[in-house]
């Protein structure tokens, strides 16, 4: 068993990997209060007065206490993190991780934004911890990419893939979670697609290039394209061959 786990976790792709590890070991140490989610969650003043620049990390990589709905989002993470790596971005791991820093700093912009707008300043403020938006935001994100898988609730009812995050939106508000965390994720992954899919097909310019100081921290990786056996191919014409 313990031999099952780590060959599944060594085949993770490397951002799956580090970031599913990152998660997990500051959980844990949150849980055995050698450190405090205090010390990590999302607060402007303290970024910017005192200067606490981790929080704007620290706050994507805490998810909450260890219970089951922890193991609930770790799946989701492993699940869909390493889906979107290894098929959507195969080869492209800066592309990927230059996805997840455009929907951290979506998510960080409208937590910072609608602190401001009055009525609804009180929601955005008691949105700490994004980890949770973030992991939706790739859920959407493949559902897009992804919209004639069908899937199946509980083994409740069916559904495609594209209504999976709206099917995921309706359980959280069915058992009490906050729908704000949800829809955060929802937006980012929706502006993340709509600039990098949709609108290139309509303009026909890419908004959203990846940096090439991202690039130079990841080596080009190769990707081959199995031949089919027993597959021959047809001699050149015989005047092609007298002409050379």
């Amino acid at each position: 068993m313990a031999q099952a786990v780590e060959e599944w976790y060594k085949q993770m792709p490397i951002i799956t990997r580090s970031y599913l590890t990152a998660a997990v070991v500051t959980t844990i140490v949150c849980s055995l209060d050698i450190i405090s989610p205090y010390d990590l969650y999302l607060n402007p003043k303290l970024v910017m007065k005192h200067f606490q620049v981790w929080r704007v990390v620290t706050n994507f990589l805490y998810f909450r206490k260890m219970d089951l709905d922890f193991l609930f989002h770790m799946f989701f993470l492993a699940r869909y993190c390493k889906l979107l790596e290894e098929n959507s971005f195969r080869g492209r791991t800066a592309d990927f991780f230059y996805m997840l820093l455009f929907g951290a700093t979506v998510l960080t912009s409208i937590v910072l934004v609608g602190g401001l707008i009055p009525y609804v300043s009180e929601s955005f403020a008691k949105v700490i911890f994004l980890s949770n938006s973030l992991t939706f935001m790739m859920v959407y994100v493949w559902s897009k990419r992804n919209p004639f898988i069908h899937m199946s609730f509980l083994g409740l009812f069916t559904f495609t893939a594209a209504y999976l995050p709206w099917v995921l939106l309706g359980f959280s508000v069915l058992v009490g979670a906050s729908a704000w965390v949800d829809l955060l994720g929802m937006i980012a992954g929706h502006a993340y697609y709509f600039l990098e899919d949709i609108y290139p097909r309509m303009r026909g310019r890419q908004p959203l290039r990846t940096p090439a100081f991202i690039r130079s921290l990841f080596a080009d990786e190769a990707v081959v394209a199995a031949r089919p056996a027993n597959v021959r191919f047809a001699a050149p014409p015989v005047h092609d061959v007298q002409q050379n």
